[in-house]
C-alpha cells in the first residue's frame, strides 16, 4: 500500500505553532498538526470498490490488517502529515466563530495515477484543537449513513465528497441521540472520506471575522492555485472570476439536490464546499410524501430554515456571507454582486434543464415550469411520494392519460381521491404538451429514466442497515451500497428498495427526522 503524497495544504499555508489536541483558539493559521487517537481493534467492514480502484487499492489491500490500522487511526504511512483545518461559519443564520475540524483529521493529499488530487480524511478519529470539549469520535449509525450516502450521491451523478471505507473501532462512544438527557453507549466507527478539497466557505469567513486579511489572501490565492487551475489572470479580476465560478458550481449542485429530492439538513456555511460538492452528511434525507417544508433535522424542526424548498435560497444567502468574507480583496463590491447574479442565472438554467429532463421534453418553456410546479402541488395535496411519482411518469401514455398510473405513489387513499380532479387536469395538460413535443416516445422515456431515479437512500432503508450492523451483520450495508450503484436502472429482485416508506417508519427515530448527534 503506497501512495504518492503531495500535501500542499500544510506545505503552502501557515500552520499552528502548537501541536496536539488541546482545545484553543488558533489565529493566523489555516491548520493544526494533530494525530489520530488510536482505537482498540479497527476492522474494515465496508468499502467503495470504485474509490479504492481510483486510489490503486484492490480487494486484498482493502482487506489487509495494515489498511485497517491506517484508516482506523492507529498507524501512519510514509508521507502522511495529519492535520485538522481551521475555519468558522454561520450556523442556522448566526455567526458561530471558530469551528474547525472537530472530529475530522486529514492524513494527506494523494495524487492518483492520472494526477488527480485526493485528500484522505478520517471522520471520527479523535479530538482536535477544534473539538470544543467533545471527544472527536463518531458512532456507527452516523458513519454508515455518511459512507452510504457519499457513494449513493456519486452514482446519482451529484457532486459530492466520496467514501473510501468504513471502519469499526471496537470501542463504544456515549451519545445523547435526542439531546433529552438519556445518553447511551453506541458502537464507534470511522469513515475515511475523500475529496479533491475539503475547503469550505467558513475557511474564508474566519480570517475575515478576525480582520486577518493576510491569511484571507493566502487562503484565496492557495485555493485558486490548487483547486481552480483553469482560471487565469491576476488581482481582483482573478478573484472575481473565482467567486463567480464558486457561485455557478453551487447553483448547479443545488439544482441536482432538488432534482432527486435530497435535503441536506444542515446548510451552515461551514458545511458548504468551495468546490460545489455535497459535504458533511449529517441529518440528511430524501423527500418521501412531497412536502417542500420538510426538514430531516430535529434541531431545525421549529424554524425549518433548511427545509427542502428553501435550499436554493439558503445557498444564495450562504454565498452572500462568502462574498462579505472576500470583500477585503476588492476595492468595490460590484464584482461580488456579479458573482451572485451568476448564481441566479446558473440556478435558473439548471432548474429549467431539470424540468425538461424530468418531464421528457426537448426543452422547457416557461409554461413547463408551471407544469412542474402544478404537479408538485398535486403531490402535496395527494400525499404522493416524490421519487415514485416522477418515476411512474416514464410510463405515461399521452394518448390515454389515466390517474391509475400514480395510484401506487400515494400514501393516503382519501387524500388521493380528494385530489384526483387536480391530477386529471394535470395529466390532460401534460398529454397535450407531449403530443406537440418533437421527442419520439423512446427518447422521451430514456431522458426521463436518466433524470428520475428509481432507487434513493431513503432514511428507513439506511436505518434497517444500521439496525443489523449494530448486531454485527453488515450484509445490508453491502447490499444497499450495491443497489445505489445503479439508481436509474431497474434491478429485478430488488423492488423492495424502490418502495415508498412503510407506515412503521413514519415516526420512528432514524427513519424520518434525525438529530445532529454523531
Amino acid at each position: 500500500m503506497r501512495f504518492a503524497f503531495d500535501n500542499a495544504f500544510v506545505r503552502e499555508l501557515p500552520g499552528d505553532p502548537e501541536s496536539g489536541p488541546r482545545v484553543r483558539q488558533v489565529e493566523g493559521a489555516g491548520w493544526s498538526h494533530v494525530e489520530p487517537t488510536p482505537v482498540a481493534s479497527p476492522r474494515v467492514v465496508a468499502w467503495s470498490a470504485e474509490m479504492a480502484g481510483v486510489l490503486g487499492l484492490d480487494e486484498a489491500g482493502m482487506r489487509s490488517e495494515r489498511l485497517a490500522q491506517v484508516f482506523g487511526g492507529n498507524a501512519l504511512l510514509e508521507g502522511m502529515q495529519p492535520w485538522a483545518s481551521n475555519y468558522g461559519g454561520h450556523q442556522f443564520g448566526a455567526w458561530a466563530g471558530q469551528l474547525g475540524d472537530g472530529r475530522a483529521i486529514s492524513l494527506g493529499e494523494v495524487l492518483d495515477a492520472r494526477g488527480q488530487r485526493w485528500e484522505l480524511q478520517l471522520k471520527g478519529a479523535g479530538p482536535t484543537p477544534y473539538s470544543r470539549g467533545a471527544d472527536g469520535r463518531a458512532v456507527l449509525r452516523s458513519s454508515i449513513r455518511e459512507f452510504l450516502c457519499s457513494e449513493a450521491m456519486h452514482h446519482l451523478g451529484i457532486p459530492t465528497t466520496r467514501a473510501l471505507c468504513l471502519v469499526e473501532t471496537g470501542e463504544v462512544v456515549v451519545r445523547d441521540m435526542f439531546y433529552d438527557g438519556h445518553p447511551r453507549e453506541e458502537p464507534g466507527a470511522i469513515v475515511c472520506r475523500v475529496a479533491p478539497s475539503f475547503i469550505r466557505f467558513g475557511h474564508f469567513e474566519l480570517p475575515y471575522a478576525r480582520n486577518d486579511t493576510v491569511l484571507l489572501r493566502q487562503l484565496a490565492d492557495f485555493t485558486i492555485r490548487r483547486d481552480f487551475p483553469q482560471l487565469r489572470g491576476e488581482g481582483e479580476a482573478l478573484y472575481a472570476d473565482w467567486f463567480g465560478e464558486v457561485c455557478e458550481r453551487t447553483a448547479r449542485l443545488l439544482a441536482q439536490w432538488m432534482r432527486v429530492g435530497f435535503v441536506h439538513g444542515v446548510m451552515n456555511t461551514d458545511n458548504m464546499s468551495i468546490l460545489g460538492l455535497t459535504i458533511d452528511y449529517g441529518p440528511y434525507g430524501w423527500i418521501d410524501d412531497y412536502d417542500p417544508d420538510w426538514t430531516p433535522n430535529t434541531t431545525d424542526a421549529t424554524r425549518r430554515r433548511y427545509r427542502f424548498g428553501q435550499q436554493p435560497n439558503v445557498a444564495w444567502w450562504n454565498l452572500t456571507r462568502l462574498a462579505c468574507a472576500l470583500s477585503p480583496l476588492f476595492a468595490d463590491v460590484a464584482p461580488l454582486q456579479v458573482g451572485l447574479d451568476r448564481y441566479v442565472a446558473a440556478w435558473e438554467a439548471a432548474d429549467r434543464a431539470n424540468v425538461a429532463a424530468k418531464l421528457g421534453l426537448a426543452q422547457a418553456r416557461d409554461e413547463d415550469l408551471t407544469l412542474r410546479d402544478d404537479l408538485h402541488a398535486w403531490m402535496r395535496e395527494a400525499s404522493a411520494d416524490m421519487t415514485l411519482t416522477w418515476r411512474a411518469l416514464i410510463g405515461f401514455d399521452p394518448q390515454a392519460p389515466s390517474p391509475a398510473l400514480l395510484e401506487g405513489a400515494c400514501y393516503d387513499p382519501a387524500r388521493r381521491l380528494a385530489a384526483e380532479p387536480m391530477l386529471r387536469n394535470w395529466l390532460e395538460r401534460y398529454a397535450a404538451r407531449l403530443r406537440e413535443d418533437p421527442l419520439p416516445a423512446g427518447q422521451r422515456q430514456e431522458r426521463m429514466r436518466l433524470a428520475n431515479p428509481k432507487y434513493v437512500l431513503r432514511n428507513y432503508l439506511a436505518q434497517e442497515a444500521i439496525d443489523l450492523a449494530e448486531q454485527g451483520d453488515y450484509a445490508r450495508v453491502h447490499e444497499l451500497l450495491d443497489v445505489m450503484r445503479h439508481p436509474y436502472d431497474d434491478q429485478p429482485g430488488r423492488e423492495r428498495f424502490a418502495q415508498k416508506r412503510p407506515e412503521w417508519a413514519r415516526q420512528r427515530a432514524g427513519c424520518s427526522m434525525l438529530s445532529c448527534s454523531s
